[in-house]
């Protein structure tokens, strides 16, 4: 009788189900995670933004809130901030940030982000709305945030939030 070394057939493929068993419990687990910490990169970035449009409103009392998301960045991706900053270049947030992902639009971390002018009094923008919302919902993120002027982060489960002052204050404060 022989000797042969090695493994046979049937403990190849047990050990090939053993792997894949395993695979089909980390991947999900594995996707979960991901698109929590984009979750939570999106609602740090709504808080910066926030506070980005409270030092702005700040600064140029005679403007009121940033008209638009890139007026508080430094004009572009990759662009050093100007000496002095200026009410289209304020350089309070990162230049990905504020440009939103462009060229690529493909947004930060799995969130598509804007603002906009909700009040204007007296050629004075008094409001603000910002919203981030994922770019493949279940894939990427499954809720949105939004905020508006008060800096309280509001969430839809949903994943579409809303980008008016009075649709905000319609969805539950974010508790972290």
């Amino acid at each position: 009788m022989s000797k042969h070394k090695g493994f046979s057939l049937i403990e190849l493929l047990i050990v090939v189900a053993i792997i894949l068993i395993i695979a089909a419990i980390a991947i999900p687990n594995l996707l979960r995670a991901r698109m929590a910490a984009n979750e939570s990169s999106a609602v740090a970035s709504v808080r910066t933004i926030n506070s980005a449009e409270t030092t702005y409103n700040s600064t140029y009392p005679t403007l009121g809130f940033a008209p638009a998301l890139v007026n508080l960045g430094p004009g572009g991706i990759n662009v050093a901030c100007p000496v002095p900053a200026t009410t289209t270049t304020a350089c309070l947030i990162d230049g990905v940030l504020a440009a939103n992902g462009n060229p690529a639009g493909s947004g930060k971390s799995g969130y598509q982000f804007s603002t906009g002018v909700a009040t204007v009094t007296n050629g004075v923008n008094t409001g603000y709305t910002v919203l981030a919302v994922p770019n493949a919902i279940g894939q990427t993120g499954q809720r949105a945030f939004c905020a508006e002027e008060d800096a309280v982060v509001r969430w839809d489960p949903a994943g579409v939030c809303s980008n008016t002052e009075a649709g905000v204050l319609t969805f539950n404060p974010l508790n972290q």
